[in-house]
């Protein structure tokens, strides 16, 4: 179960902390812990490493999370935000719902080792619950019945996450890594004999033109078209209110997406 989300203003200290001169805060270890992953990846998150970092007593951190675990979930909760950091609606569901994917995808590929960390985690933070609710406000309001609207909120959120962690451990990779693998597409794949392997030898170009990018932009596509498709069959069956929500079902009311920017 998610945990209870705990605003910023009640985990802090009435007074707070300094160290070195600067003032400790929950955003400080958070924007500190996303620069140590970044640089050193899970092995220099540690209690005693942050408080080196920002000059202060390791137990500092205690004060504002319950370790670094709950540290991460933080981590994850501020690249959802910055995922819907100056989103709005255009009333348009199938581009708002493309936007929004691709802005996940982004903000996880900017910090690929906070990314492999917090992808597959549910902090339950005010951040991961607006970009929720913005995506289920898409779908509600474009007239997906909720049964619909929360099955393709599903797949939508843990495809993006999916490829997100699945690019970022890409992207961790050392250089020497990452280009000997990207190498293998020309160098192996692109050189098999139709003799052996016709269907690779009759699509080695358009492999190796394709393998090195992320194939996140065409799944989402294709998550986006049998979306659409559900839609006009609902609509078809006469199951769609003006404004979205189900005639005479569940929840017939559509949610609105206003304010869902985070």
């Amino acid at each position: 179960m998610p945990k209870k989300v705990v605003p910023e203003a009640e985990r802090r200290r009435r007074k707070p902390a300094k160290a070195g001169g600067v003032v400790l805060s929950e955003r400080l270890y958070i924007e500190t812990a996303l620069r140590m992953l970044q640089e050193h990846g899970r092995d220099g998150l540690t209690v005693r490493r942050l408080g080196a970092a920002l000059g202060a007593d390791p137990s500092s951190l205690y004060r504002y999370f319950r370790g670094t675990d709950d540290l991460l979930l933080a981590v994850g909760d501020e690249l959802a935000g910055r995922a819907l950091r100056g989103w709005t609606p255009t009333g348009d569901w199938r581009q708002d719902l493309r936007e929004l994917g691709l802005r996940i995808h982004a903000a996880y590929l900017a910090h690929p080792q906070a990314a492999i960390l917090t992808a597959s985690r549910v902090s339950g933070r005010s951040h991961e619950i607006a970009a929720d609710e913005a995506v289920l406000g898409v779908l509600r309001t474009a007239g997906l019945p909720d049964a619909e609207a929360a099955r393709v909120y599903h797949a939508f959120v843990d495809q993006a996450l999916a490829f997100a962690a699945l690019d970022a451990a890409a992207l961790a990779l050392p250089h020497t890594a990452r280009a000997a693998d990207e190498a293998v597409w020309q160098a192996t794949y692109a050189r098999l004999p139709a003799a052996t392997h016709p269907h690779i030898a009759a699509t080695a170009p358009r492999l190796v033109a394709r393998m090195n990018t992320s194939a996140y932009p065409t799944a989402l596509e294709m998550l986006l078209d049998s979306a659409a498709a559900t839609l006009a069959r609902v609509r078809a069956e006469g199951g769609v209110v003006p404004g979205g929500g189900e005639g005479g079902g569940e929840g017939g009311g559509a949610a609105s997406c206003s304010g869902c920017s985070g």
